[in-house]
């Protein structure tokens, strides 16, 4: 598993828009990059979070830090889901898995006693410098961005 203060692993993938982005070439604009991983489009706990952090991303954006959400999904999922809850910000189409291998967050899991492989639910935040910050696994989808908006000395738009 990935810690802070390490390089974080570089990648190029494509988005919902079929269109590239690489850590290299948001590092290079003099953005850090928020970078979560949510196991499933549509979903009430990936629902939640997206919002969340569509809700906070002025807030982000004006302390340097773009987001990027990261799943397994296909385009056209990844579409449907931003139209349904006006998210601002790209998803990455990791259908290979690509993306999640790099960063650890594929793993086995057991729900209701059935193991199976899976995304582990994870954000992790990058520096300009290219150095991870925050490599939270297993996080929590309610109260996230809040904690995270802490973590990182963010004030929020709410007055958290």
């Amino acid at each position: 598993m990935l810690k802070p203060g390490q390089k974080a692993p570089t990648f190029k993938a494509k988005t919902q828009n079929d269109e590239y982005v690489s850590l290299e070439e948001i590092l290079a604009d003099g953005s850090g990059l928020v970078l979560f991983f949510y196991p499933k489009d549509s979903t009430p706990g990936c629902t939640k979070e997206a919002c969340d952090f569509r809700d906070a991303f002025a807030d982000f954006e004006q302390s340097g830090y773009k987001i990027l959400g990261v799943s397994k999904d296909s385009a056209g999922s990844h579409v449907r889901f931003m139209e349904n809850n006006n998210l601002q910000y790209d998803l990455i189409v990791d259908t290979d898995l690509a993306v999640q291998n790099a960063y650890g967050v594929w793993q086995e899991k057991t729900n209701y006693g059935k193991t199976y492989m899976g995304t582990v639910r994870s954000t992790f935040v990058i520096e300009k410098d290219g150095v991870l910050s925050v490599a939270n696994y297993n996080v929590r989808a309610t109260g996230h961005v809040e904690r995270l908006s802490k973590e990182l000395g963010i004030a929020t738009s709410k007055g958290e």
